[in-house]
């Protein structure tokens, strides 16, 4: 009998077109052109970036022409220096543009203290330094979590280089100490690059996945990255990440664990790479191509 396959939508984030953090890297690209050709790709979604309007309708009128849904967006949260109350009065806005465009997870990221977009080492990164520094901010996490899922739109918590949650011993530490109602973004290009083994990081904790992002790492340029000390933009410039089935992560297996699992979410194709030395459209569609044939070998 064939494998029953859980609902599986394919999305794609514009930074395959533009960066946000890196202005320079396709910058002049409009967003109808990434619209225009994710669509045609066979993309269902799109994540947010910079050049999308700001508020609830005029996403909704961005996306329509296209018939494509809003996947998720990032959210910058300075919550570990700010207090629950100004992060809540900070995010509201964005939850209720998601929930009303219908998306039902929050691409949270925790920029405070971060290097991500700064010329700085990674190893120079923020760290909790204390047990009592961590709990401060397990505790609020959870409490934000609350929040957002109040309206519908759970958080998915990014972990990312050059920010506090990094590594995969950070991960585990914060899904230990927060409650269930904080989701985990699960990043493969991201936990590689942070030092984990991304099958067996998804593994241990896909009970808390409520958002994916396939993207794919290069490793001899990873460790290029490690041995010359490099920060974040210089793995972006130099072709650290790339899409699904271009570089050296084993999709089949992480798509398997997810198919066990039965999750029904997302699977964004996303990275972070030069639009001039990476064409968008070809890449874009390299990264479809490879995740719906990979979802069609499991049926």
């Amino acid at each position: 009998m064939p494998v029953s396959v859980p609902t599986i939508r394919i999305g794609i984030n514009p930074i395959s077109w533009s960066n946000d953090d890196l202005p320079a890297l396709g910058g002049e690209t409009p967003l109808s052109t990434a619209l225009s050709e994710g669509k045609a790709i066979g993309y269902e979604g799109f994540e947010l970036n910079g050049k999308f309007p700001k508020d609830a309708k005029g996403v909704g009128d961005v996306l329509r022409p296209y018939d494509l849904a809003l996947v998720s967006g990032w959210y910058s949260s300075r919550l570990a220096r700010r207090s629950v109350a100004e992060e809540i009065e900070a995010i509201a806005s964005h939850v209720q543009l998601l929930a009303e465009n219908g998306a039902s997870v929050l691409v949270y990221g925790e920029v405070a203290d971060s290097i991500q977009g700064q010329r700085v080492p990674l190893v120079e990164r923020p760290r909790f330094h204390t047990d009592e520094a961590w709990r401060e901010y397990a505790d609020k996490l959870t409490e934000l979590a609350r929040f957002t899922l109040s309206h519908g739109v759970r958080l998915a918590y990014h972990h990312h280089m050059g920010a506090y949650i990094e590594s995969p011993q950070d991960i585990d530490r914060l899904m230990a100490m927060t409650g269930s109602e904080v989701g985990l973004l699960f990043d493969s290009g991201h936990c590689y690059m942070g030092g984990g083994e991304p099958l067996e990081v998804l593994s241990r904790h896909i009970d808390r996945v409520c958002h994916v992002h396939f993207k794919d790492v290069r490793n001899p340029v990873v460790q290029l990255a490690r041995n010359n000390l490099w920060s974040f933009p210089d793995c972006i410039i130099n072709g650290t990440f790339t899409v699904p089935g271009d570089g050296d992560i084993d999709f089949s297996a992480l798509l398997n664990v997810l198919l066990q699992a039965d999750y029904t979410g997302w699977l964004v194709v996303e990275a972070e790479q030069d639009p001039a030395v990476a064409p968008s459209y070809v890449y874009a569609k390299k990264g479809y191509d490879t995740l719906r044939q990979l979802l069609a070998d499991a049926r």
